[in-house]
């Protein structure tokens, strides 16, 4: 297992699903993790028990990254406790799925907002005391297998997740010169509470396409996400990583 003692890592919406998972898997390898939440305080606070429990160190912080006071607040508020920032993971996220007839702009907005707006905040705020700590350091933004072929029903959240694959990318080449690599995962249906309202003939359908034959679960992601925090991850950037199943394959 590779570790990451030392280093420092922001999960944002860590209180459920692959943000959880994500952030006690980086804590279970020695990185000392700050846990954020925007509304459900007691999820972050059971994800920090949890890390505490195993001997992590963790703390959570309330923060809207989807404004940018509150992404700098954040920023702030993991550099006052940890006095740097090594490890950023954008996983906060919202779905509101509808056709595209009968999307309301509230929808579209909200999607965008939080997903896409939400990663532009957190990584221009994060950047800052990396490129002071001259240290390099690993932004892994949390795309979607939907981003990469789009969905039925989901036109602003595949939207938002494009966005992030492309915002990656751009974002790698600026600052891979002070040795910030900036990678995005894409996950595919993986079962977390932002998909149990799926269709169930979807959730059929999605399993059929998927070549592994299963779904994903969000430990498989935070692996993934592990990997691309650590030094053997070095000389990776700019890319788009699936833990899909298959279910993404020619995209």
């Amino acid at each position: 297992m590779t570790r990451l003692d030392g280093k420092v890592a922001l999960v944002t919406g860590a209180g459920r699903g692959i943000g959880r998972a994500v952030a006690i898997e980086l804590a279970r390898r020695g990185a000392r993790v700050v846990v954020n939440y925007c509304h459900r305080a007691a999820e972050a606070d059971a994800t920090v028990h949890v890390i505490q429990a195993a001997g992590g160190e963790a703390l959570s912080v309330q923060a809207d990254v989807s404004s940018a006071a509150g992404a700098e607040n954040l920023i702030r508020a993991t550099v006052s406790a940890f006095s740097t920032i090594d490890i950023l993971v954008n996983n906060a996220g919202t779905t509101r799925d509808r056709l595209l007839m009968q999307m309301k702009d509230e929808d579209w907005d909200a999607v965008i907002q939080t997903n896409l707006r939400g990663v532009y905040h957190c990584c221009r705020a994060a950047i800052r005391p990396m490129l002071r700590a001259r240290q390099g350091g690993r932004i892994i933004n949390i795309s979607s297998v939907s981003g990469l072929v789009g969905q039925v029903g989901q036109t602003n959240y595949s939207a938002s997740k494009a966005g992030v694959i492309g915002f990656t990318y751009a974002l790698a080449r600026e600052v891979g010169s002070r040795r910030i690599t900036v990678n995005a995962v894409a996950p595919g249906y993986v079962a977390t509470e932002l998909t149990q309202d799926l269709a169930e003939d979807v959730k059929e359908a999605l399993l059929k396409l998927t070549p592994l034959g299963r779904y994903g679960t969000a430990e498989d992601v935070a692996q993934a996400v592990a990997f691309l925090a650590s030094d053997g991850a070095s000389f990776i950037t700019g890319v788009t990583l699936r833990v899909d199943g298959g279910l993404g394959i020619g995209s």
